[in-house]
């Protein structure tokens, strides 16, 4: 039995065949349950490294899809992954999974939130929970990030894209078609 991690194990890579409608359930109730600020980085986790369901580098490819679709990344990529792995029935299953606790749980939070929001405790718990939310989606960012080609056109398209977004404040839907264009020149010139 090997000892290295599953994501960088070919061995060990892939398992879609076990991703049945009620494990894909199951995987992502546990997932919304679990999953608080975003579940992105939780759901890198549970896909690519405990079930296994994709290899790094499908999940960063189904995400970046997911990403230019509207609606929530992580909903768009449970109906997805649910679709490529069980058809209608997964894309079912993954979406009732997620939405279905987590549903419950936001509308007993609001009316919690509601009654106690002058409190100065419960503004710092909730400010307390965005920055640990953000912590987990930089740790995400960085792991998709080792899949990317270790070519400079890429790496360029990103730091660009993020650069633009987070530094200078352009909106998000004018720089994702630049550079969505950008990507896709460099990448015709890229050698093979």
């Amino acid at each position: 039995m090997t000892s290295e991690r599953p994501e960088t194990n070919p061995a060990v890579r892939r398992r879609p065949d076990a991703a049945g409608a009620g494990e894909l359930f199951r995987g992502f109730l546990w997932l919304g349950l679990t999953g608080f600020g975003g579940v992105l980085p939780q759901a890198r986790h549970m896909i690519v490294e405990k079930r296994r369901w994709l290899a790094p580098e499908e999940f960063a490819d189904l995400l970046a899809m997911c990403q230019f679709l509207p609606g929530g990344n992580v909903l768009n990529l449970a109906a997805a992954l649910g679709s490529r792995l069980r058809g209608a029935r997964g894309a079912v299953a993954a979406l009732t999974g997620l939405l279905a606790a987590p549903s419950v749980v936001v509308i007993a939070l609001g009316a919690c939130y509601q009654e106690f929001q002058g409190n100065a405790e419960v503004r710092g718990v909730v400010l307390g929970l965005a920055a640990a939310a953000a912590g987990l989606l930089a740790a995400t960012a960085l792991k998709i990030t080792r899949t990317l080609p270790r070519h400079w056109a890429p790496l360029s398209v990103a730091a660009v894209c993020c650069a633009a977004v987070a530094v200078l404040g352009f909106p998000l839907v004018a720089v994702l078609p630049a550079m969505c264009a950008a990507s896709l020149l460099l990448n015709r010139r890229m050698p093979r």
